[in-house]
């Protein structure tokens, strides 16, 4: 194998990582597509404490795969910013929802420590914009996140420059009560749009994510947050 076509298949294999890494922006609410499949004859949800504030922080490794590139990231969170709705319980009576989802909107998750299994292939991630979770009470409790269009902006440098940006995206979770409460995500699809040079793979259009969050009360550590009928 010559030296070219070594670069090309890293190039090629490491631009695949664009998308993955692009799929952490749908580290949160959930769409039509999403809630039709989760929350069909939706029942009642309530969620509390009512009015508190909660925090969601990474539980283990994020894993994000394309191809033969996987995307690591040890540290996410979204904590909410003192003030305002985002990552808040909706104060009573809007905790509860007689017939459906009870839903809010959360700052925008960090994504930090990300690592390529491509030698050479350096990750930066940045988030903005409004996300959100929705929640529905069942056998299974759903947990669907949502992120905006261009939510989540992936970099690749070193070995090739690629840029991957998420699409307005919706990734059906689910949650389960405890101390601290879970929300888990496995090899969730999302869409993303590769943009760069030479080796970036720009027909790529979609990746996934495998991720679960520990969530707490932030307004009062002692309590414990908990979705119910």
């Amino acid at each position: 194998m010559t030296n070219r076509t070594h670069r090309s298949r890293v190039l090629t294999t490491s631009a695949a990582g664009v998308a993955a890494a692009a799929a952490v922006a749908l580290s949160l609410a959930g769409t039509a597509t999403a809630e039709s499949r989760n929350t069909a004859a939706a029942g009642s949800t309530t969620v509390t404490p009512a009015g508190h504030y909660f925090g969601a922080k990474q539980s283990g490794d994020i894993v994000l795969k394309a191809g033969a590139m996987t995307v690591t990231c040890k540290v996410s969170t979204s904590q909410p910013a003192g003030s305002g709705s985002a990552n808040q319980i909706p104060a009573a009576p809007n905790n509860t929802n007689p017939s459906g989802p009870v839903s809010g909107t959360i700052t925008a998750p960090t994504f930090e420590d990300c690592t390529t299994n491509v030698p050479g292939v350096n990750v930066s991630i940045a988030t903005s914009g409004t996300w959100g979770i929705s929640i529905q009470h069942g056998t299974t409790i759903a947990a669907n996140l949502s992120a905006p269009q261009g939510g989540l902006v992936m970099s690749l440098t070193g070995a090739l420059t690629c840029t991957g940006t998420s699409g307005a995206a919706n990734v059906p979770g689910t949650w389960t009560n405890g101390s601290p409460a879970k929300l888990s995500y496995a090899e969730s699809t999302v869409p993303v749009t590769i943009t760069g040079g030479a080796g970036c793979p720009t027909d790529v259009t979609s990746a996934s994510l495998s991720a679960a969050y520990d969530v707490s009360d932030v307004t009062d550590p002692s309590a414990t947050l908990a979705v119910t009928a």
